[in-house]
C-alpha cells in the first residue's frame, strides 16, 4: 500500500488523526464517504476500550466516532457533528405554532367551558385559555430544554424540543428531543438522562402552586347539572402535598366551581414525568439506569412491561374498570415499554462507573417520580 513520507498509509490529508488512533489503531487505508471519514485497519486493543480512548479526541475535532468490525479487521467510522445551529429550525418552529394553536383549543373548548359555537364565530375567543396553554408548555419545555442544556453541556449532538400537537385531552401529545451520535460516557447519559425530569419537576411544582392559588372557574350550569357520564382526572400524591402544603383544596362541594385549567399543567407534567421515568429502551429512566447499573440495565427494563400489563389487568378483571379507562393507558404503555426494551439502551463509549453524587441524585429523582404515580390516573365516572 502506498504510504507518505512519514509512514503512514496514504489517504485524506485533511482527516483528524488524534493520537489515541495513531497509539492504539493500525491505519492500513483511509477513505471518504460523503462527510464521513473510514479508518480501515486493526485494533491494538479491546473494541470498548479504544472508544473509550477515541471518543473524547474524535469529539475535540468535531466527530463523533464509532467501531465496527469487518473481516480482518476493524473499522473506526469517524461522523462529524453541528456544534452550532445555522438558520431557522423551521420544523421545530411549526410544530410548536400548531401545538400552541391545538393547545388553545382545548384549552378554551375542554377547560374553559366556552362552546364551539362561541369559537367558530370569533376563533380569538380560544384566547382565554393562555394560562392553560403556557402552563401545560412550559412543563414539557422546561422538560425538555433541561436534555437540550445537558446535551450541549456535554457536546452531545442534540436537536431542540420537537412538541407534538394532538386534540383532547390536553392540545399535545408531549415533546420530544433527538440526540445523534455515541453517548460519550455514562456519565453524560446521565447528566442528560436526569436533566429532564429534574427540570420538569421544578416547573411542574411551580406551575401546580400557581394554578391552586388562583381563583376556581365557574362551571356553565347547565354542564355541572347534566347527567351522563365525565372522565375525572385523579390527583397524584405530589399534587395532593403541593396543594396541603399551601391549604388549598383541589375540588370544591359547589359542582359549579372547578379548579383553575392551570392546575391541568401540573397534571400534565406529574403524568408525563411518571411515564419518562419508565426505566426501560431510550426513556429517561432507561438512560438513568443504564448509567447507574450499566449492562444490568436491561434486566430491569425486561421486568416493566409484564408490571405494566399487570397493572391494566388487575385493574379490569378484579377492580371492573373499562378498557376506555386506566386499563387501556397501562395495557397500551405495557406494549409499548415491550417494544423500547426491545430497541435496547444507549451504550455510551467509557463505561467508567458513576460516582456517589450522581447515584444519589438518581435516586432521589426516582423517588420524587414514584410520587407522581397512582394506579387510577383517569377514570370514568358516572355525573
Amino acid at each position: 500500500m502506498p504510504e507518505h513520507e512519514d509512514g503512514e498509509p496514504s489517504g485524506s490529508s485533511d482527516v483528524p488523526r488524534p493520537e489515541p488512533l495513531r497509539t492504539f489503531f493500525r491505519v492500513d487505508e483511509v477513505r471518504r464517504e460523503d462527510d464521513r471519514v473510514w479508518y480501515v485497519g486493526e485494533s491494538y486493543v479491546p473494541e470498548r476500550t479504544l472508544l473509550r480512548k477515541l471518543v473524547p479526541r474524535f469529539r475535540d475535532a468535531g466527530y463523533d466516532v464509532d467501531v465496527e468490525t469487518v473481516e480482518g479487521g476493524h473499522v473506526v467510522v469517524a461522523t462529524p457533528f453541528d456544534r452550532g445551529r445555522e438558520g431557522v429550525p423551521w420544523v421545530n418552529v411549526a410544530m410548536f405554532a400548531a401545538t400552541i394553536l391545538s393547545t388553545l383549543f382545548v384549552g378554551a373548548y375542554g377547560w374553559y367551558y366556552v362552546g364551539w359555537e362561541e369559537i367558530a364565530a370569533n376563533p380569538l375567543v380560544m384566547l382565554r385559555a393562555w394560562p392553560f396553554t403556557a402552563a401545560v408548555l412550559g412543563v414539557l419545555m422546561t422538560h425538555e430544554l433541561g436534555h437540550y442544556v445537558a446535551g450541549r453541556y456535554h457536546g452531545v449532538d442534540v436537536s431542540l424540543p420537537y412538541v407534538i400537537p394532538f386534540v383532547f385531552p390536553f392540545g399535545t401529545l408531549g415533546a420530544i428531543i433527538r440526540m445523534r451520535g455515541r453517548m460519550p460516557s455514562r456519565k453524560a447519559l446521565f447528566d442528560i438522562g436526569v436533566a429532564g425530569p429534574i427540570a420538569g419537576l421544578v416547573a411542574t411544582v411551580v406551575v401546580t402552586a400557581i394554578g391552586l392559588s388562583l381563583d376556581p372557574i365557574r362551571v356553565p350550569a347547565e354542564i355541572a347539572s347534566s347527567s351522563g357520564t365525565m372522565i375525572r382526572f385523579n390527583n397524584p400524591p405530589l399534587l395532593g402535598i403541593i396543594a396541603d402544603l399551601l391549604g388549598q383544596p383541589t375540588a370544591y362541594e359547589d359542582p359549579t366551581l372547578s379548579a383553575h385549567p392551570v392546575v391541568i399543567g401540573g397534571w400534565v407534567g406529574m403524568f408525563f414525568t411518571l411515564l419518562n421515568l419508565l426505566p426501560v429502551g431510550q426513556l429517561d429512566g432507561g438512560h438513568m439506569v443504564r448509567a447507574m447499573v450499566g449492562p444490568r440495565q436491561e434486566t430491569i427494563a425486561a421486568l416493566v412491561p409484564g408490571a405494566l400489563l399487570s397493572i391494566a389487568a388487575y385493574l379490569y378483571f378484579w377492580r371492573g374498570f373499562g378498557l376506555d379507562q386506566s386499563v387501556g393507558l397501562w395495557a397500551f404503555w405495557g406494549v409499548f415499554a415491550l417494544v423500547i426494551a426491545f430497541n435496547g439502551p444507549a451504550n455510551p463509549a467509557d463505561e467508567e462507573r458513576l460516582g456517589w453524587p450522581r447515584l444519589a441524585v438518581g435516586i432521589g429523582t426516582f423517588a420524587v417520580g414514584a410520587l407522581c404515580f397512582l394506579l387510577v390516573p383517569i377514570e370514568v365516572v358516572s355525573a
